[in-house]
């Protein structure tokens, strides 16, 4: 199937019925319970009550459900976080959380959510994954320009030779990839990275755009024989651990060989509330450079490529420019290859951006403002809760936030 058929209302159906047959069997190893459901009052709020913080380690604590007494200060409107709110709950989202410079203005859990509760975010993995990468070329590890056949011997003299760290991490490796492969079959090996591996080569590297999940996947190779470790180990080492994600982990394939990096971690709102906010500072937490800024610029300030300007380095981005999305009906007056020629939330700041994944997952990150949206969909309610986009949580930028 070529890459353009793949954007068929069908090819989006059946990711649809993959993805939900996946949550709902709950096949992946370690995945987390998502709780028992809490009652929901007619604001939107939860039951629980007390207070949390992004500084401190999670545990079982009560958490506030609604706006934070600091909202108007920090300059967000309270009446539209409670609409917001609203809306996110009827979305079938299990948790909402805004903070701005580090300070919680706004938390909400439903649905069995609560601030320790980690569930499957899909997607928003591959931008954790990117990051991994970054600390990996700091500690000199690796190059992003590096070809990837150095750390994956098996693509030497291939057509794969020529595929850098760098295409892998900007989807333009022009590795194989079509629906079937990409989420069928990749989804049904036991041994994802190996799967991944040894995949063919559809174009050369730099010439398609293509949201590839088995070529992110083979950045599972590219770092554990580029650290000695395992990502998962790793990123608990690096990031996890320094930014407090207590919470928080990736997993492996049912095979036990392969750490998940495209998609598979486990989190909570407050978690991915502190990864927003180590990207909203530039790389700086606690007054320590966790993650270089140069890295931080090259993730996420600009498109990684000339192919699409939504994407960085696994990150989604507010650029304006031709526009790719994965499995979306193009336009047909747009030229081939195009779904869009705008940013993807046109009254959102340009320098916004997004990680990303299916059920409405998101970390949405304003660094001009240094506001950090997260929701979380639940899992169970697919695809209702996939109803809940970036469009829906740049309306905190849009419409709540009164600088």
């Amino acid at each position: 199937m070529s890459r353009r058929a793949a954007t068929a209302p069908g090819a989006a159906l059946l990711l649809v019925s993959l993805l939900v047959c996946l949550a709902l069997a709950g096949c992946e190893r370690g995945a987390a319970s998502p709780g028992t459901p809490s009652a929901e009052s007619a604001n939107g709020s939860s039951s629980q009550n007390g207070s949390s913080s992004q500084n401190g380690t999670s545990g079982p604590t009560a958490v506030p459900s609604g706006v934070a007494p600091a909202a108007r200060e920090l300059g967000f409107a309270p009446a539209a976080l409670r609409r917001l709110a609203r809306d996110a709950r009827r979305a079938a989202s299990r948790c909402l959380l805004v903070a701005r410079h580090g300070t919680v203005v706004g938390e909400w859990y439903w649905r069995g959510g609560g601030p320790d509760v980690a569930q499957e975010v899909f997607s928003v993995t591959k931008s954790v994954t990117s990051t991994l990468v970054g600390l990996a070329q700091a500690d000199g590890d690796l190059s992003i320009d590096d070809r990837a056949s150095r750390y994956i011997p098996q693509w030497r003299g291939t057509a794969s030779a020529g595929v850098t760290v760098r295409h892998l991490l900007s989807n333009d490796s022009g590795r194989e990839w079509s629906v079937e492969s990409d989420y069928r079959d990749l989804l049904s090996a036991r041994d994802r990275s190996a799967y991944a591996v040894g995949l063919g080569q559809d174009a050369p590297p730099g010439t398609v755009w293509a949201y590839n999940n088995a070529a992110i996947q083979t950045l599972d190779r590219v770092l554990r024989n580029a650290t000695g470790q395992a990502p998962g180990d790793y990123a608990q080492e690096r990031l996890f651990g320094p930014l407090g994600m207590a919470d928080t982990r990736m997993t492996r394939d049912s095979a036990g060989r392969s750490d998940q990096v495209f998609f598979g971690m486990q989190s909570t709102c407050p978690d991915l509330a502190r990864f927003g906010r180590l990207f909203a500072q530039r790389g700086t937490w606690e007054g320590r450079q966790v993650l270089p800024a140069s890295w931080v610029r090259a993730a996420v300030g600009q498109p990684s490529q000339d192919l699409n300007a939504a994407y960085g380095l696994l990150w989604w981005l507010n650029r304006p420019g031709p526009v790719r999305r994965p499995l979306d009906e193009r336009d047909p007056g747009l030229p081939p290859g195009v779904d869009s020629s705008g940013p993807l939330v046109p009254d959102a700041p340009e320098d916004a951006f997004a990680a990303l994944g299916f059920g409405g997952q998101m970390v949405l990150v304003d660094p001009g403002s240094g506001t950090v949206v997260v929701r979380l969909g639940d899992t169970t309610a697919l695809p209702r809760s996939d109803g809940y986009s970036i469009q829906d949580a740049a309306r905190v930028l849009t419409e709540a936030y009164r600088p």
